[in-house]
Protein backbone atom coordinates (compact mmCIF):
# COMPACT_ATOMS: atom_id res chain seq x y z
CA UNK A 1 0.00 0.00 0.00
CA UNK A 2 1.49 3.77 -0.83
CA UNK A 3 2.20 5.63 1.98
CA UNK A 4 0.19 8.51 3.12
CA UNK A 5 0.46 12.45 3.90
CA UNK A 6 -1.73 14.55 6.03
CA UNK A 7 -1.88 17.94 4.50
CA UNK A 8 -3.57 20.33 7.34
CA UNK A 9 -4.55 23.59 5.28
CA UNK A 10 -3.93 21.30 1.74
CA UNK A 11 -6.52 22.92 -0.33
CA UNK A 12 -4.57 26.33 0.44
CA UNK A 13 -2.38 28.42 -2.07
CA UNK A 14 0.76 26.02 -0.90
CA UNK A 15 -0.94 23.45 0.45
CA UNK A 16 -2.78 22.51 -3.05
CA UNK A 17 1.01 22.39 -5.10
CA UNK A 18 2.13 19.72 -2.19
CA UNK A 19 -0.63 17.93 -2.49
CA UNK A 20 -0.43 17.68 -6.54
CA UNK A 21 3.40 16.59 -5.89
CA UNK A 22 2.57 14.09 -3.45
CA UNK A 23 -0.10 12.62 -5.70
CA UNK A 24 1.79 12.51 -8.68
CA UNK A 25 4.74 10.44 -6.29
CA UNK A 26 1.66 7.65 -5.87
CA UNK A 27 1.29 8.90 -2.51
CA UNK A 28 -2.46 8.86 -1.27
CA UNK A 29 -3.38 12.40 0.29
CA UNK A 30 -5.42 13.44 3.09
CA UNK A 31 -6.60 17.04 2.68
CA UNK A 32 -7.46 18.73 6.08
CA UNK A 33 -9.26 21.60 5.92
CA UNK A 34 -12.44 23.82 7.76
CA UNK A 35 -14.63 23.07 4.88
CA UNK A 36 -13.85 20.37 2.72
CA UNK A 37 -16.95 20.79 0.34
CA UNK A 38 -15.06 23.71 -0.91
CA UNK A 39 -11.58 21.50 -1.61
CA UNK A 40 -13.29 18.98 -3.22
CA UNK A 41 -11.03 20.38 -6.24
CA UNK A 42 -8.23 18.49 -4.63
CA UNK A 43 -9.72 14.95 -6.15
CA UNK A 44 -8.47 15.12 -9.37
CA UNK A 45 -5.21 15.50 -8.49
CA UNK A 46 -4.87 11.98 -8.11
CA UNK A 47 -6.95 8.68 -9.12
CA UNK A 48 -10.49 7.66 -7.79
CA UNK A 49 -9.65 7.89 -4.00
CA UNK A 50 -5.81 8.91 -4.22
CA UNK A 51 -6.63 12.06 -2.58
CA UNK A 52 -8.82 13.15 -0.21
CA UNK A 53 -10.26 16.45 1.95
CA UNK A 54 -11.26 15.90 4.83
CA UNK A 55 -12.90 17.96 7.97
CA UNK A 56 -10.17 19.11 10.65
CA UNK A 57 -10.25 22.04 13.38
CA UNK A 58 -6.43 22.51 14.19
CA UNK A 59 -7.96 24.05 17.40
CA UNK A 60 -8.80 20.52 18.81
CA UNK A 61 -6.45 17.62 19.67
CA UNK A 62 -9.19 15.16 18.30
CA UNK A 63 -9.91 16.52 15.26
CA UNK A 64 -6.11 16.55 14.27
CA UNK A 65 -5.40 12.77 15.70
CA UNK A 66 -8.34 11.59 13.46
CA UNK A 67 -7.47 12.85 10.39
CA UNK A 68 -3.36 11.91 11.22
CA UNK A 69 -3.82 8.68 11.88
CA UNK A 70 -2.03 6.08 10.16
CA UNK A 71 0.17 8.78 8.34
CA UNK A 72 3.32 8.29 6.93
CA UNK A 73 4.38 12.00 6.76
CA UNK A 74 2.42 15.20 7.60
CA UNK A 75 2.75 18.72 6.44
CA UNK A 76 1.48 22.17 8.26
CA UNK A 77 0.28 24.91 5.63
CA UNK A 78 -2.07 26.71 7.82
CA UNK A 79 -1.77 30.36 8.44
CA UNK A 80 -3.79 33.30 9.01
CA UNK A 81 -3.64 37.16 8.66
CA UNK A 82 -6.86 37.38 10.95
CA UNK A 83 -5.62 38.87 14.18
CA UNK A 84 -9.40 38.41 15.61
CA UNK A 85 -12.01 35.53 16.30
CA UNK A 86 -11.30 31.98 17.20
CA UNK A 87 -8.77 30.98 14.22
CA UNK A 88 -6.50 34.10 15.39
CA UNK A 89 -2.70 34.65 14.73
CA UNK A 90 -1.67 32.76 18.58
CA UNK A 91 -4.22 29.89 18.10
CA UNK A 92 -3.55 29.03 14.24
CA UNK A 93 0.19 30.03 13.69
CA UNK A 94 1.50 28.96 17.66
CA UNK A 95 -0.91 26.54 19.38
CA UNK A 96 -2.28 24.99 16.33
CA UNK A 97 1.14 24.51 14.94
CA UNK A 98 2.37 23.06 18.07
CA UNK A 99 -0.28 20.79 18.73
CA UNK A 100 -0.48 19.28 15.02
CA UNK A 101 3.93 18.16 15.56
CA UNK A 102 2.97 17.17 19.38
CA UNK A 103 -0.12 14.65 17.78
CA UNK A 104 2.98 13.79 14.91
CA UNK A 105 5.22 12.56 17.65
CA UNK A 106 2.82 10.65 19.06
CA UNK A 107 1.87 9.17 16.11
CA UNK A 108 5.13 7.94 15.23
CA UNK A 109 5.06 9.97 12.08
CA UNK A 110 8.15 9.66 9.77
CA UNK A 111 8.32 13.18 8.54
CA UNK A 112 7.27 16.31 9.27
CA UNK A 113 7.50 19.92 7.38
CA UNK A 114 6.36 22.93 8.34
CA UNK A 115 5.46 26.60 6.35
CA UNK A 116 6.42 29.65 8.38
CA UNK A 117 7.70 32.44 7.18
CA UNK A 118 11.11 34.52 6.66
CA UNK A 119 11.21 37.22 9.61
CA UNK A 120 9.65 34.52 12.18
CA UNK A 121 10.71 35.70 15.37
CA UNK A 122 9.09 34.90 18.84
CA UNK A 123 10.10 38.87 19.78
CA UNK A 124 8.64 40.84 16.97
CA UNK A 125 6.92 43.69 16.96
CA UNK A 126 4.68 42.39 14.44
CA UNK A 127 2.03 39.24 15.61
CA UNK A 128 2.35 37.34 12.56
CA UNK A 129 5.60 37.20 12.90
CA UNK A 130 5.92 36.42 16.73
CA UNK A 131 3.44 33.68 16.09
CA UNK A 132 5.62 32.58 13.61
CA UNK A 133 8.46 32.28 15.38
CA UNK A 134 6.45 31.03 18.65
CA UNK A 135 5.02 28.23 15.78
CA UNK A 136 8.88 27.23 14.94
CA UNK A 137 9.67 26.89 18.58
CA UNK A 138 6.60 24.86 19.66
CA UNK A 139 7.28 22.00 16.53
CA UNK A 140 10.93 21.67 17.05
CA UNK A 141 9.60 21.00 20.63
CA UNK A 142 8.00 18.17 19.96
CA UNK A 143 9.34 17.26 16.35
CA UNK A 144 13.32 17.69 16.33
CA UNK A 145 13.87 16.49 13.09
CA UNK A 146 11.31 18.44 11.11
CA UNK A 147 11.82 20.30 7.98
CA UNK A 148 11.29 24.30 8.49
CA UNK A 149 10.59 26.35 5.09
CA UNK A 150 10.74 30.22 5.43
CA UNK A 151 9.63 31.42 2.16
CA UNK A 152 10.07 35.17 0.89
CA UNK A 153 6.59 36.54 -0.60
CA UNK A 154 4.86 33.35 -2.87
CA UNK A 155 4.02 34.22 -5.83
CA UNK A 156 1.65 32.15 -8.67
CA UNK A 157 -1.52 31.70 -10.22
CA UNK A 158 -3.34 31.67 -7.43
CA UNK A 159 -1.44 34.56 -5.17
CA UNK A 160 -2.42 37.23 -3.22
CA UNK A 161 0.56 39.99 -3.89
CA UNK A 162 0.90 40.43 -7.63
CA UNK A 163 -2.90 39.47 -8.30
CA UNK A 164 -4.11 41.75 -5.62
CA UNK A 165 -1.93 44.57 -7.31
CA UNK A 166 -3.13 43.99 -10.55
CA UNK A 167 -6.93 44.29 -9.22
CA UNK A 168 -6.09 47.55 -7.91
CA UNK A 169 -4.14 48.92 -11.09
CA UNK A 170 -7.03 48.79 -12.78
CA UNK A 171 -8.57 51.54 -10.38
CA UNK A 172 -7.38 55.18 -10.76
CA UNK A 173 -4.05 56.40 -11.81
CA UNK A 174 -2.58 56.55 -8.63
CA UNK A 175 -1.34 52.72 -7.23
CA UNK A 176 -0.23 53.52 -3.39
CA UNK A 177 2.38 51.07 -1.81
CA UNK A 178 3.58 51.05 1.65
CA UNK A 179 7.34 50.25 2.25
CA UNK A 180 8.11 50.84 -1.37
CA UNK A 181 11.94 51.01 -0.90
CA UNK A 182 11.66 47.70 0.95
CA UNK A 183 13.68 44.59 -0.57
CA UNK A 184 11.55 41.36 -1.71
CA UNK A 185 13.06 38.15 -2.67
CA UNK A 186 9.53 36.56 -4.11
CA UNK A 187 9.70 32.78 -4.65
CA UNK A 188 7.89 31.04 -7.10
CA UNK A 189 5.12 28.61 -5.46
CA UNK A 190 5.76 24.98 -6.83
CA UNK A 191 9.57 25.87 -5.38
CA UNK A 192 8.55 25.79 -2.51
CA UNK A 193 6.05 23.06 -2.46
CA UNK A 194 9.17 21.04 -4.62
CA UNK A 195 10.82 21.72 -1.11
CA UNK A 196 8.63 20.61 1.02
CA UNK A 197 8.47 17.06 -1.20
CA UNK A 198 11.86 16.53 -0.64
CA UNK A 199 11.67 17.04 3.37
CA UNK A 200 8.11 14.26 3.21
CA UNK A 201 10.38 11.97 0.99
CA UNK A 202 13.29 12.44 3.21
CA UNK A 203 15.54 13.65 0.40
CA UNK A 204 16.60 16.72 1.52
CA UNK A 205 17.82 16.97 5.58
CA UNK A 206 15.57 18.26 8.56
CA UNK A 207 16.64 21.98 9.29
CA UNK A 208 15.45 25.54 8.60
CA UNK A 209 15.52 26.88 5.11
CA UNK A 210 14.99 29.97 4.00
CA UNK A 211 13.72 30.12 0.51
CA UNK A 212 13.77 33.11 -2.02
CA UNK A 213 13.83 33.74 -5.81
CA UNK A 214 16.54 34.53 -7.98
CA UNK A 215 15.72 38.26 -8.06
CA UNK A 216 16.05 40.59 -4.80
CA UNK A 217 14.92 44.39 -5.83
CA UNK A 218 12.65 47.00 -4.25
CA UNK A 219 8.87 46.23 -3.56
CA UNK A 220 8.35 49.28 -6.12
CA UNK A 221 10.68 47.29 -8.76
CA UNK A 222 8.15 44.02 -8.63
CA UNK A 223 5.36 46.45 -9.48
CA UNK A 224 6.71 48.34 -12.32
CA UNK A 225 7.49 44.54 -13.30
CA UNK A 226 3.90 43.67 -13.00
CA UNK A 227 2.74 46.92 -14.55
CA UNK A 228 4.87 45.97 -17.50
CA UNK A 229 3.06 42.30 -17.70
CA UNK A 230 -0.22 43.86 -17.68
CA UNK A 231 0.58 46.90 -19.77
CA UNK A 232 -0.65 49.70 -17.43
CA UNK A 233 0.42 53.03 -16.92
CA UNK A 234 0.34 54.12 -13.16
CA UNK A 235 2.23 56.85 -10.84
CA UNK A 236 3.76 55.02 -7.83
CA UNK A 237 3.09 56.72 -4.59
CA UNK A 238 4.62 55.81 -1.71
CA UNK A 239 2.58 56.39 1.75
CA UNK A 240 4.40 57.38 4.84
CA UNK A 241 4.53 54.30 7.67
CA UNK A 242 2.70 56.71 9.82
CA UNK A 243 -0.14 57.60 7.64
CA UNK A 244 -0.61 53.55 6.60
CA UNK A 245 -0.26 52.95 10.25
CA UNK A 246 -3.52 54.72 10.58
CA UNK A 247 -5.23 53.76 7.55
CA UNK A 248 -4.63 50.27 8.59
CA UNK A 249 -6.24 51.16 12.09
CA UNK A 250 -9.33 52.79 10.27
CA UNK A 251 -9.75 49.66 8.09
CA UNK A 252 -9.62 47.13 11.04
CA UNK A 253 -12.41 49.03 12.78
CA UNK A 254 -14.49 49.55 9.75
CA UNK A 255 -14.02 45.75 8.87
CA UNK A 256 -14.71 44.70 12.81
CA UNK A 257 -18.29 47.00 12.65
CA UNK A 258 -19.28 45.78 9.34
CA UNK A 259 -18.85 41.88 10.52
CA UNK A 260 -16.25 41.79 7.67
CA UNK A 261 -18.49 42.38 4.75
CA UNK A 262 -15.44 45.36 4.10
CA UNK A 263 -12.20 43.74 4.19
CA UNK A 264 -9.13 45.83 4.98
CA UNK A 265 -6.65 47.25 2.25
CA UNK A 266 -4.01 47.07 4.81
CA UNK A 267 -3.83 45.83 8.97
CA UNK A 268 -1.76 47.71 11.05
CA UNK A 269 0.55 44.41 11.76
CA UNK A 270 0.91 44.29 7.68
CA UNK A 271 2.52 47.62 8.34
CA UNK A 272 4.92 46.61 11.18
CA UNK A 273 6.28 43.77 8.77
CA UNK A 274 6.35 46.03 5.44
CA UNK A 275 8.99 47.59 7.44
CA UNK A 276 12.00 45.35 7.16
CA UNK A 277 13.40 43.74 3.89
CA UNK A 278 11.61 39.95 3.02
CA UNK A 279 15.29 38.43 1.90
CA UNK A 280 17.05 35.17 2.56
CA UNK A 281 19.51 35.91 5.93
CA UNK A 282 22.91 35.60 5.34
CA UNK A 283 24.61 31.99 5.45
CA UNK A 284 21.10 30.73 5.37
CA UNK A 285 20.36 26.83 3.78
CA UNK A 286 17.77 28.21 1.23
CA UNK A 287 16.77 26.13 -2.07
CA UNK A 288 20.65 25.82 -3.61
CA UNK A 289 21.10 23.69 -1.07
CA UNK A 290 17.61 21.42 -1.96
CA UNK A 291 18.72 21.09 -5.40
CA UNK A 292 16.08 23.26 -6.70
CA UNK A 293 16.03 26.12 -9.51
CA UNK A 294 14.15 29.28 -8.50
CA UNK A 295 12.22 30.24 -11.25
CA UNK A 296 11.95 34.02 -11.80
CA UNK A 297 8.67 36.07 -11.62
CA UNK A 298 8.85 36.95 -15.19
CA UNK A 299 9.16 33.79 -16.18
CA UNK A 300 5.89 33.08 -14.85
CA UNK A 301 3.48 36.57 -14.35
CA UNK A 302 2.72 36.76 -18.08
CA UNK A 303 0.32 33.12 -18.05
CA UNK A 304 -1.79 34.24 -15.15
CA UNK A 305 -1.84 38.71 -15.09
CA UNK A 306 -3.40 38.75 -18.75
CA UNK A 307 -6.65 39.07 -17.49
CA UNK A 308 -5.78 42.24 -16.17
CA UNK A 309 -4.65 43.93 -19.19
CA UNK A 310 -6.56 46.50 -20.48
CA UNK A 311 -8.47 43.96 -23.34
CA UNK A 312 -7.86 40.99 -21.04
CA UNK A 313 -7.38 37.91 -22.81
CA UNK A 314 -8.26 39.78 -26.67
CA UNK A 315 -4.64 41.40 -26.36
CA UNK A 316 -2.84 39.09 -27.67
CA UNK A 317 -5.77 39.30 -30.72
CA UNK A 318 -5.13 43.16 -31.38
CA UNK A 319 -1.30 42.82 -31.20
CA UNK A 320 -1.24 39.49 -33.73
CA UNK A 321 -3.77 41.75 -35.61
CA UNK A 322 -1.20 44.42 -35.68
CA UNK A 323 1.24 42.98 -36.71
CA UNK A 324 -0.61 41.91 -39.88
CA UNK A 325 -1.14 44.89 -40.79
CA UNK A 326 1.88 46.58 -40.57
CA UNK A 327 3.85 43.51 -42.46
Amino acid sequence: MSKLVTIYGGSGFVGRYIARRMAKLGWRVRVAVRRPNEALFVKPYGSVGQVEPVFCNIRDDESVRSVMHGADAVVNCVGTFDARGKNNFDAVQSEGAGRIARIAAEEGVESFVHLSAIGADRESASSYARTKGLGEEAVLASFPSAMILRPSVIFGMEDNFFNRFAGMARMGPVLPLVGADMKFQPVYVDNVAEAAEKGLTGVAAPGIYELGGPEVKSFRAFIEEMLSVIRRRKMLLNLPFGLASVMGRVSEFVQRITGGLFTAPITRDQVIMLRKDNVVSDGAKGLKELGITPVAPEAVLPDYLWRFRPGGQYDAIKESAASLRTE
